[in-house]
């Protein structure tokens, strides 16, 4: 039987890596997940951030209403060069969300002396690089057993929530 959200290609396809899949995952700045998604290997990373982004942003505003705090985006967005191109640039400043990802070599904005580049606030991307490495430390996300997109989209989801568990005891 035929999952309604499985994808045709099982969200499997060749990458530099070989063949198998990516997970975008969107972190807070302690490294707690907000939200992820599963693509194929060969599909760009760029293409799948608004998507999973805006999946966070859904999941912080239902937290900040408990708490009811105002503010509901994020201030800053740190990626690495893979999400570095001008649409999801012009998306996130439309959002009133300042991206902080490094230009590639080959943009003119990289050589660019008025585009300034926030160091610091990059240094905070490493806390995604952790929560991805824990996530990968449970051998069913890091050698992928599943077949079916689905299920593994659901693996990575116990993951997040035994970390969840772990931050809150």
């Amino acid at each position: 039987m035929h999952h309604p959200d499985e994808p045709a290609d099982h969200a499997l396809g060749r990458s530099r890596g070989g063949f198998g899949s990516k997970f975008h995952l969107v972190t807070d700045g302690e490294g707690t997940p907000l939200a992820i998604q599963i693509s194929a290997g060969e599909v760009h990373e760029s293409t799948q951030a608004q998507s999973v982004i805006e999946q966070a942003v859904a999941t912080l505003i239902g937290q900040r209403r408990k708490k009811r705090q105002r503010r509901h985006k994020p201030e800053k967005l740190a990626g690495d060069k893979g999400y570095s191109v001008k649409s999801l640039r012009d998306w996130l400043k439309d959002q009133k969300i300042e991206p902080v990802i490094p230009h590639k070599e080959n943009e003119k904005a990289r050589h660019d002396p008025l585009v300034c580049f926030d160091k610091l606030a990059y240094r905070g991307r490493c806390v995604v690089e952790h929560c991805v490495g824990w996530l990968k430390e449970f051998r069913r996300i890091g050698t992928r057993f599943e077949k079916l997109a689905v299920n593994f989209h659901g693996m990575l989801q116990l993951a997040m929530i035994q970390r969840y568990f772990r931050l809150l005891f």
